[in-house]
């Protein structure tokens, strides 16, 4: 069955997709025995609700001029929504006393007197091509403020999704929406529908922090999804990011015959009105037609078929033997969305942030202690990053591609009563593997209780700064055509962490 998705533009909530075309026969029906009939409209011709031609075009300046201030690069950040531990991951501080070090002890890494946390044994293995960063640290404390203000690259200082736009926004803009080639989207984002009530709260919040703010609803990501609901309702309604998006199930139910029948149809008409079109201007939509054709009927719907990867591959990012949640439980699919990164990636995303929900480990009502919350989300995070770091190396895509790896805030070093942690902005989760930069270091120091930087405290301005170098040629960015003097400001003034800038 088709994974559902959505794409919200502009004050016209449509929903849309990358098709899969059913040639063969008509009124299948999903699970549930509705029809899925959603349509593809081209250029003037209405064959139903999404407008990919418009969409391919717009703001398309990156495909008319040469776009050499775009490094051939790419970003995949894998976003810990609700917290995850920076004592648990990547610093367990085993030499001091308890509680101010790792719950579930420690490995040694392949970077000399470098620990992880005692989830990540496989990907201890590869912490001489990771670079850590130990003094990761913000002001805000609330989920989601924290998210905005994480994911905006601090942009929106109070969080609020009030100011400033996601980093990802922030590249489509530059970039292009689209990829100037392939049409694939510039920026998306990777979830799944969450069971838990808890995990349906943080998929909306990193929705919401994934916003494009000013930049306009062109930039925003591409979400592929089931579900993004705060209640879990699904109500086949669509809805801006963050306030309860429900996708469509699609698949476009033509015959080849009657498709090409409509796309001749559709050449036909077009063709009398760009003869009257003195100007000449009509004609340039005919590039867009034949992209977002090309785009529906080939590469989309081959990237996401996860059928067409080796058996091996699928096998060495597959999770779903680990269960997550707390209250309600399902299969883990975190290494196959990892795996669809990569996939995308190659078909000519930019910007991949990859959603995994559960690390606010309160051991309250609603989320797990520390130890069952990384004996089930460590574990998976393991097995997926390590499978998508061997699968970029074997690709020859390891300097192309920056893996991120962050969320919202740190834990407390203290551990409450029931046995978990609790929110603690002044520490968090950062590290970062690949895109060509040094790796193979620790940045930065925390303190001896794992509460504050003790040195070089590295903000989430300098993660987005570290993103957008590696992107982009900033020298060529400077003296590029069609990028407003504001965007390349804010660029310019995300400087990188020092010990990764290239």
């Amino acid at each position: 069955m088709p994974r559902r998705v959505i794409f919200n533009r502009g004050n016209r909530e449509e929903i849309n997709t990358m098709l899969t075309v059913n040639t063969s026969q008509f009124g299948n029906r999903d699970c549930e025995g509705t029809s899925r009939r959603d349509f593809l409209r081209v250029g003037s011709l209405g064959l139903g609700a999404m407008s990919l031609p418009d969409l391919l075009a717009s703001k398309a300046y990156a495909t008319r001029a040469k776009a050499d201030h775009v490094r051939d690069k790419a970003v995949v950040m894998l976003y810990l929504s609700g917290g995850a531990s920076h004592i648990e991951t990547f610093n367990p501080n085993m030499e001091a006393p308890s509680p101010y070090n790792s719950m579930t002890g420690e490995v040694k890494t392949s970077l000399s007197g470098v620990t992880f946390g005692g989830t990540f044994p496989s990907l201890a293995k590869w912490a001489h091509k990771m670079a850590i960063v130990r003094s990761f640290t913000h002001p805000i404390g609330g989920h989601e403020q924290a998210h905005v203000h994480v994911l905006s690259g601090g942009t929106d200082p109070k969080g609020q999704a009030m100011e400033g736009r996601s980093i990802g926004s922030l590249y489509a803009r530059i970039r292009g929406a689209n990829h100037p080639k392939t049409g694939f989207p510039s920026y998306a984002l990777l979830t799944h529908p969450e069971k838990d009530g808890q995990y349906r709260k943080e998929l909306g919040r990193v929705v919401k922090g994934s916003w494009p703010g000013d930049l306009g609803s062109s930039y925003a990501p591409f979400i592929r999804q089931d579900e993004v609901s705060g209640n879990g309702k699904n109500t086949n309604k669509s809805s801006s990011p963050g306030k309860g998006s429900v996708a469509a199930d699609m698949q476009l139910n033509l015959s080849r015959e009657r498709l090409e029948n409509r796309k001749a149809l559709l050449s036909s008409i077009d063709s009398l009105r760009r003869e009257a079109d003195a100007s000449g201007a009509l004609a340039a939509t005919d590039e867009y037609e034949q992209r977002a054709l090309e785009l529906i009927l080939g590469s989309a719907s081959e990237t996401f078929d996860l059928t067409k990867e080796n058996p091996k591959v699928l096998e060495a990012y597959d999770t779903s033997d680990m269960k997550i949640g707390h209250k309600i439980f399902r299969k883990s699919t975190l290494g196959h969305q990892m795996l669809l990164a990569r996939r995308m990636v190659e078909s000519g995303a930019g910007f991949v942030t990859v959603h995994s929900a559960g690390w606010d480990m309160h051991a309250d009502g609603n989320n797990p202690g520390m130890v069952k919350g990384m004996n089930m989300l460590g574990w998976t995070v393991d097995k997926a990053i390590s499978a998508f770091l061997q699968d970029l190396e074997d690709r020859g895509l390891s300097d192309k591609v920056l893996l991120v790896l962050t969320g919202d805030f740190g834990r407390t070093p203290t551990i409450n009563k029931k046995g978990g942690r609790d929110h603690w902005a002044k520490l968090g989760t950062l590290a970062f593997a690949g895109g060509g930069l040094p790796m193979g270091q620790v940045i930065g120091k925390a303190d001896r209780r794992n509460g504050e930087p003790d040195d070089n405290p590295i903000s989430p301005n300098m993660m987005m700064g570290t993103i957008l170098h590696t992107l982009f040629d900033f020298g060529k960015l400077r003296i590029a055509q069609g990028i407003p003097t504001e965007i390349v400001k804010r660029v310019e003034d995300a400087h990188p962490i020092p010990e990764l800038a290239v």
